[in-house]
């Protein structure tokens, strides 16, 4: 069955160039009209121009495709309701906010200014927060919504020098999970895409033959099935060069050690039965991890 988006609309940020610009592309190759938000700044956040948006709508419209330009920053919540609204005064709806806007500010722990760790978490985690908090009344209300969250590898699992960027990238997994429990009797999905990709972001950091490889047109497929119709929902999917991975986050099936004063010792000397990894488990939601721990104590304690 053919993916397409014929009468749907999409957001998505972050889409002057890079993977933003092919996701924008791609979604309007599929019938999607895109509003092309990007704030024209360098990749570390700095400066802003409407001209990335505004070519990017050109190569759509050229197409034969419609979309529209928006240069809000998703840090500023005013603009950001204000590019929603723009999507629903132009076409009546919003069906689709793909979160794609970052930047980088890297640097080891010890070296980095508070500063640029906040302004990190500001853009990928609040940034996040402002589009999903305004699109989602009109997501509910027409009870069809698809959002994406950009994760990382960073985020799932740690990169040297990218402490800003990791906490913001695994924050917005979380954000991904309680918002697909909440979101799901409106049928709004809520996903996250760990891409691999030579993009402005990438290119100080990977060799020139690994960056050929890692074409970001690449990560375009796990972004489309993600914010389809048939999409799955609190789904995490690694992509790059042509690979797609699943990401959990697991819950083992652990161990009693009970309580008292030695309880501490206990648990260093069970320590690799509790991180076995044998029989773990997705949890459907947080109180899974309670249910597992009373359920063991009322039949160790009888």
């Amino acid at each position: 069955m053919t993916i397409e988006f014929k009468g749907r609309v999409a957001i998505v940020t972050g889409a002057g160039g890079g993977l933003g610009r092919e996701h924008a592309l791609a979604l309007a190759a599929r019938g999607a009209k895109v509003v092309v938000n990007d704030l024209g700044g360098a990749r570390d956040g700095s400066g802003s121009s409407l001209g990335a948006a505004e070519a990017v709508v050109a190569e759509i419209r050229a197409a034969g495709g419609e979309a529209i330009a928006n240069c809000a920053s998703v840090t500023d919540w005013d603009a950001v309701q204000a590019m929603v609204q723009q999507a629903v005064d132009t076409w009546g709806r919003v069906d689709i906010l793909v979160n794609n806007a970052g930047i980088l500010r890297d640097k080891s722990f010890a070296k980095m200014d508070l500063a640029d760790f906040k302004l990190v978490m500001d853009v990928h985690l609040m940034g996040a927060v402002h589009c999903c908090k305004a699109v989602w009344p009109h997501m509910v209300e027409q009870k069809y919504g698809r959002i994406l969250m950009t994760t990382s590898s960073s985020g799932l699992y740690g990169n040297f020098g990218q402490s800003n960027y990791s906490a913001a990238k695994l924050a917005l997994v979380g954000l991904m999970q309680t918002l697909s429990i909440e979101g799901a009797k409106a049928d709004i999905r809520v996903n996250a895409l760990a891409p691999t990709a030579a993009t402005r972001m990438t290119e100080d950091l990977m060799p020139e033959a690994v960056l050929a490889a890692l074409k970001p047109e690449a990560v375009v497929p796990a972004m489309l099935v993600l914010v389809s119709q048939d999409a799955p929902t609190r789904t995490i999917l690694c992509a790059g060069a042509g690979s797609v991975e699943a990401a959990h986050i697991t819950l083992t099936q652990g161990d009693w050690i009970g309580l008292g004063s030695e309880a501490p010792e206990r648990l260093a000397a069970q320590l690799d039965t509790v991180r076995d990894r044998s029989g773990e488990t997705v949890p459907p939601n947080g109180s899974a991890q309670g249910s597992l721990e009373v359920a063991r104590a009322i039949a160790k304690l009888g």
